[in-house]
């Protein structure tokens, strides 16, 4: 197989400083994509800033034989990360959706500060971002996103409702993208990493971290931005050298009552029918989820 490479194109990836987002850049730009380092140089719980972030990795690019150029806007004001990509470089292909940081605490003690900064940077900033580029894609018939979600997002986790739920709105945003985009080769698709960087470090210890190094979810990465990758709105768990792609899962349900009337009686009489996945299906899109409910309705029509 041929080596993936990216010559020709342009990358942004927001959160770049450090961790993942670092990752991501130096693996870009070592393939030869022009890359737009977006940090805003924040702490893990998105408090002081620390400007140098960006220019250290565009340095790094550089020193690599690369070429990048560093944007510390916030991801809430995406248009103008991408306005620059196209003053410096004049095109984007490929974004990849990485900035954030943790506000972690139990819901009752939770302020609506914690939850609406991480709205702006986590699903505000990635549609900000995407938004601005999206015309783009859709006149050169060619776009690449890549959404960063976490287990968090997919399973929930305590103290983290306000992450949680824009990381799985990430993936929500990823699906619907994935449609509209499909017609003119832009493809989208969702990573939730496991990785050591400054916001697992607050949840995780050292050693549980040691091997789950960035560059090793990067791989994934490259592959979901290259323009000869089909996959189109998926959803992959990844860290540590470990690939896998989830899906969604449906019991196969029961039908309740005469002619769809029932009472809480029957629901709870079918319980075990209802939650029951020993043959479980799984709906890929809303035509496949909504099979029962069609079916409901040709009965009513006949």
């Amino acid at each position: 197989m041929f080596p993936l490479r990216y010559d020709g194109k342009v990358a942004i990836v927001t959160g770049a400083g450090g961790g993942l987002g670092r990752a991501h850049a130096l693996a870009l730009a070592a393939r030869g994509a022009r890359v737009v380092v977006n940090d805003l140089g924040t702490s893990a719980n998105g408090a002081e800033e620390n400007i140098s972030l960006a220019e250290q990795v565009v340095q790094e690019v550089i020193e690599a034989g690369g070429q990048a150029i560093a944007n510390r806007d916030s991801v809430s004001d995406g248009h103008q990360i991408v306005t620059q990509a196209l003053d410096v470089f004049g095109r984007v292909d490929i974004i990849v959706n990485n900035a954030g940081f943790l506000r972690d605490v139990s819901f009752h003690k939770m302020t609506i500060d914690d939850w609406q900064d991480l709205y702006n940077v986590h699903l505000f900033g990635a549609f900000r971002v995407t938004h601005a580029a999206w015309p783009h894609f859709r006149d050169q018939r060619y776009g690449r996103v890549v959404n960063t979600s976490s287990a968090a997002g997919i399973y929930g986790n305590f103290g983290q409702a306000n992450y949680s739920a824009f990381k799985l709105a990430c993936h929500g945003m990823t699906q619907s993208l994935a449609i509209e985009g499909a017609g003119r080769n832009i493809h989208v698709n969702t990573i939730a990493p496991a990785a050591n960087s400054r916001l697992s470090r607050t949840v995780m210890s050292a050693e549980m971290l040691r091997p789950m190094r960035p560059e090793l979810v990067s791989p994934l990465v490259c592959y979901l931005c290259h323009e000869d990758t089909k996959e189109n709105g998926g959803l992959f768990e990844i860290g540590g050298g470990w690939v896998g792609k989830l899906r969604w899962q449906r019991t196969r349900g029961v039908r309740l009552g005469q002619n769809g009337e029932h009472s809480p009686e029957d629901v709870a009489e079918h319980w075990s029918e209802i939650i029951d996945f020993e043959d479980a299906s799984s709906p890929s899109s809303m035509q496949e989820a909504s099979a029962p409910f069609q079916a409901i309705m040709d009965e009513q029509t006949e």
